[in-house]
């Protein structure tokens, strides 16, 4: 039996330059965290007692025959991809999916690990990060971008650029105690609405603006400005907030999907009390808005945002890891 837990993420800056059809022309560049939520993927294999062959437990249970009678597009073709049989799989989370946090990438890479490892194989994070993309955007043929594959099998607070020839992950090194007050000042708020990252991202590029490419380039610039923001120590790290601000009224105008009236009244509703800024996280159109709130206006903020759900987070540097290994 194998157990794996693997983190999401949140996105800061650079969203949307992460789509391959973007930049392998233009290069692209995103600053993302992930932080203590979860997804498990347990797997192990399944003896011949049954009249299925596999059992797969996620949001329903699927009992196949073959391979190919699996209905979750992942799940097959991560299956019929590394040659797997016989399994049961078990997916479970510390929040919903289709949710803006990564998690449908999140259970890509935290299923390939447990494969492998059910395989007694071991890759690293490079290989986990490149076996996710593949699975997600070629095989299983799903709009998006790699961003949210590179941070599940990464972990931690990242730069990660994008270019001709791929990626290059670049952590951050900022101290602890600076670490600690950007994760202090972020709160995280979950709007009630989910939805299928894929289809937003498809809506998104239907209906995009002919100036899409430019308001893309300074999203990008953008990340360049607040990596200085959390590396400069001399700085305020208030910078951080108002850039969140600025780079979520670009993104806004980057496709029709990416917002909607009720989330631009609560992310309103969040400045008024006090927040210098914030984003809401993923695609668009719902799942979670953080916002950046200096300690004193910490409560105001909390007061407006009373009728949400306010998930309390800290910041993780691990990536997807095996939790249990047995053969």
């Amino acid at each position: 039996m194998i157990i794996t837990k693997t983190p999401f993420r949140m996105s800061f800056f650079g969203g949307g330059t992460d789509m391959e059809a973007y930049f392998r022309e233009n290069g692209g560049a995103v600053l993302s965290a992930t932080f203590d939520k979860y997804c498990y993927v347990q797997v192990r294999q399944l003896p011949k007692f049954f009249e299925y062959s596999s059992e797969l437990i996620y949001s329903r249970t699927e009992r196949v025959k073959s391979v190919e009678d699996i209905e979750h597009p992942l799940i097959r073709n991560a299956m019929q991809m590394l040659g797997m049989s016989d399994l049961r799989v078990t997916y479970d989370a510390d929040l919903p999916a289709r949710s803006g946090l990564g998690t449908s990438s999140s259970f890509a890479v935290g299923m390939l690990s447990a494969f492998y490892a059910l395989k007694g194989q071991y890759v690293d994070k490079q290989k986990l990060a490149d076996d996710a993309i593949y699975l997600e955007r070629v095989l299983c043929r799903e709009a998006g971008g790699w961003q949210d594959q590179i941070a599940a099998a990464f972990g931690g607070l990242n730069r990660i650029d994008f270019g001709e020839h791929g990626y290059t992950v670049h952590p951050l090194i900022i101290s602890r105690e600076r670490r600690q007050q950007l994760n202090d000042r972020l709160l995280m708020y979950f709007t009630g609405f989910t939805r299928l990252s894929s289809e937003v991202q498809k809506d998104n590029a239907a209906s995009s603006t002919a100036n899409r490419n430019a308001i893309l380039r300074e999203m990008h610039q953008l990340v360049d400005e607040a990596q200085s923001a959390l590396t400069n120590v001399s700085g305020s790290l208030d910078e951080f907030g108002r850039l969140l601000d600025y780079t979520w009224r670009l993104k806004r105008q980057t496709g029709s999907r990416i917002s909607t009236n009720s989330i631009d009244e609560m992310y309103a509703r969040g400045v008024q009390a006090g927040a210098l800024g914030g984003k809401l996280l993923g695609a668009g159109s719902g799942g979670f808005l953080i916002f950046y709130v200096q300690p004193e206006k910490r409560e105001a903020v909390r007061q407006a945002m009373s009728d949400l759900l306010e998930i309390p987070f800290s910041f993780e540097e691990n990536g997807s890891q095996v939790l249990y290994y047995r053969s």
